[in-house]
C-alpha cells in the first residue's frame, strides 16, 4: 500500500484529492495538512512514501516544505501537484528536490499514475511542464531577494564565518537541511563555495551595490 500525505491549504482540494486516491486499491491517505510548516511537521511524524505538494501556500510554501523534507527525509518522495507551470517556479521545486511536478487540470488517472511512478523511481511531469524546461531561462544577475527568506538567513551567518553545525543549532534546522540551502544558493548565485558565496552577500549588502537589471 502506497501511503500519501496532501498538502494543499483549500480544504475542498484536500477532500477531493482524498476521496480519489482512497477510490485506488494500492493507494491511502495517511494525512493531509493545509501549509509547508504542517507539511514538514507531518512527514517527520508519518513518514509516508510521497508527500503531494501544492506550491502557493501560507506560512512556508510548498517549495521551502519540499527543500527541508526532501534534505531530511530521503526516502520521501515530493510530487508537486499545482496550478503553476512557469519555468523559474517549476525549476525552484525541481532544484528544492521535488521529484514530479503535474497540474492540477491533469486527468484524474494521470495523478494516481504518477504517484505510483514517483515510488517506482520515475519522474513524472505534466507536458506544459517538460515543455517549460526545456525552454532556457532568461539569464540575468542574481539578486539577495531571489533568494528565500530562509536561503537567506543561512548565507548570512555564512558571511559571519558560522560552521553548517552551528548555524543548524541557531536555526534549529538539521546539518543536513543547512547544507541543501547551500546547494541552493549556490545554484542561484552563481557560485560554488562558502566563500565565493559570502563575498557574493557583502557585495549585495554594500550601501553602494548597483541591482541587477530586471529581467
Amino acid at each position: 500500500m502506497i501511503r500519501v500525505l496532501l498538502v494543499d491549504d483549500h480544504q475542498l482540494v484536500r477532500d477531493g484529492l482524498s476521496r480519489l486516491i482512497e477510490s485506488a486499491e494500492d493507494l491511502t491517505v495517511v494525512g493531509a495538512v493545509a501549509d509547508g510548516l504542517q507539511a514538514v511537521t507531518a512527514a517527520g511524524d508519518l513518514r509516508p512514501d510521497v508527500v503531494l505538494m501544492d506550491l502557493a501556500m501560507p506560512i512556508s510554501d510548498g517549495v521551502e516544505a519540499t527543500r527541508v523534507i526532501a534534505a531530511d527525509l530521503p526516502d520521501v518522495h515530493v510530487l508537486v501537484l499545482t496550478s503553476f507551470s512557469d519555468g523559474p517556479r517549476i525549476r525552484a521545486a525541481i532544484e528544492a528536490g521535488a521529484v514530479g511536478y503535474l497540474l492540477k487540470d491533469s486527468e484524474p488517472s494521470v495523478l494516481l499514475d504518477g504517484i505510483r511512478a514517483v515510488v517506482r523511481g520515475e519522474s513524472p511531469l505534466h507536458p506544459r511542464v517538460a515543455r517549460a524546461l526545456l525552454t532556457p531561462a532568461a539569464p540575468r544577475g542574481a539578486r539577495p531577494q531571489d533568494l528565500t527568506d530562509r536561503e537567506r538567513e543561512v548565507l548570512e551567518l555564512v558571511t559571519r564565518g558560522l560552521a553548517n553545525k552551528q548555524i543548524a543549532q541557531l536555526l534549529q534546522i538539521s546539518e543536513r537541511t543547512v547544507k541543501a540551502h547551500l546547494g541552493s544558493i549556490f545554484t542561484r548565485i552563481g557560485v560554488t563555495d562558502r566563500t565565493s558565496a559570502a563575498i557574493w552577500f557583502e557585495r549585495q549588502q554594500s550601501p553602494g551595490a548597483n541591482p541587477a537589471a530586471p529581467a
